[in-house]
């Protein structure tokens, strides 16, 4: 029941057994066993730095990272920005309320989505406003310009005045028949929004809500639309001229946002975003097999099998590493050039559960279980 009350306009009702069941099978089965951990000698050196505890993360969470600070949130509505050096506590809003979409901020203010529908803005964790929303939100908004934006189920995109909450445009596109009930796409190019729409990426005028070009991500095939379904799914990487995304069950991308051309394609199966940088796109396939792309090209620079079925978060590329969080809550460090494990830190035995990242060389990953750990890889 509570999946069809996270249906509105937009999406068929009568076909969400299918939608489920698409969701089912490019996710790891329950009865695939995860790799055992590799016996491993680590060829670097790091540690946890400081961690903290908030209550437990069972929404869709987004971890913000700003220059010397992390923005996150937990499952009962607590939202806390935390110093990246020791994890003290610069402000800390308690909402009382179950959340379901978040956290967006760009420093000063915060945005959340509440169980209720409701979109919260915060300053510096002073509520300022709510407003009921009529399409559930799993993405978590993005704040820009004093300004929140919002990206629905049904990939409408909803733009709010940060500090009054005056509702500045919507944009509705033509939709797709099915519409994944994951967490979409939605990022920033220098003054365009970028949003997932279906398989493509959409550059919008952040100020007028009109669209500026499309680009695809992924071209749907099959028989029926639970294979067709090919939604972009976050997050996105942005490097340069280039956003790189991955849409659902179909292949891995990176597009021009200056022309808003599609630069390269992959056909690869998969249920996660990627992550990346100027030199490497990484992202894991329905199995958590881990494949490295150069960011330039598409070339295939390495692939690795040793996480199979270990429920592999977003990776993180930072540096001379890729950072992978798994069920357990190990987070696994990589050589970018090799795909080769370097490291492997534990955290508190719960699945990580946002995509790890970083404020300079601090990575914080956060698990089920509301555990924030922050590593300095040495």
């Amino acid at each position: 029941m509570k999946s069809l009350q996270m249906l509105r306009r937009g999406l068929l009702l009568a076909a969400l057994p299918a939608l489920l069941s698409a969701c089912a099978l490019f996710s790891n089965s329950k009865d695939a066993k995860p790799a055992a951990l590799e016996a491993l000698t680590p060829s670097i050196a790091g540690k946890v730095v400081w961690q903290q505890r908030m209550d437990g993360v069972r929404f869709p969470l987004n971890t913000v990272a700003l220059a010397d600070s992390f923005v996150v949130a937990d499952s009962d509505g607590v939202v806390q920005r935390l110093n990246a050096a020791d994890g003290a506590v610069i402000w800390r809003a308690a909402l009382k309320e179950k959340l379901s979409a978040g956290v967006g901020s760009d420093g000063r203010y915060a945005a959340v989505v509440t169980r209720d529908n409701d979109l919260v803005s915060l300053d510096e964790g002073r509520t300022l406003w709510r407003k009921p929303l009529s399409v559930p939100i799993l993405t978590a908004p993005l704040v820009a310009g004093e300004r929140i934006f919002v990206l629905t189920v049904d990939r409408a995109v909803l733009a709010y005045d940060a500090l009054d909450g005056r509702k500045l445009f919507e944009l509705r596109r033509p939709g797709d028949p099915l519409t994944l009930l994951q967490p979409g796409a939605i990022g920033s190019y220098k003054d365009t929004l970028v949003v997932g729409q279906g398989s493509r990426l959409a550059g919008i005028d952040p100020l007028r809500g009109s669209v500026r070009w499309e680009a695809s991500v992924a071209n749907p095939r099959g028989t029926n639309e639970v294979e067709r379904l090919a939604d972009v799914v976050g997050p996105l990487v942005r490097t340069g001229e280039l956003l790189c995304a991955r849409g659902f069950q179909s292949a891995v991308s990176c597009i021009n946002a200056e022309r808003g051309s599609t630069v390269w394609t992959r056909n690869v199966g998969g249920v996660m975003g990627v992550g990346g940088d100027a030199q490497t796109v990484v992202g894991g396939d329905a199995s958590d097999r881990l494949t490295a792309w150069r960011t330039s090209n598409g070339d295939v620079l390495w692939n690795a099998e040793r996480f199979l079925n270990r429920k592999l978060s977003t990776p993180l590329v930072l540096g001379q590493s890729v950072v992978v969080g798994d069920f357990e809550g190990q987070v696994h460090f990589l050589n970018r050039e090799t795909g080769k494990t370097q490291l492997r830190l534990p955290t508190d035995g719960s699945a990580i559960a946002a995509a790890p990242v970083a404020a300079g060389n601090t990575i914080l990953v956060v698990t089920r279980n509301g555990g924030l750990f922050a590593l300095r890889p040495q």
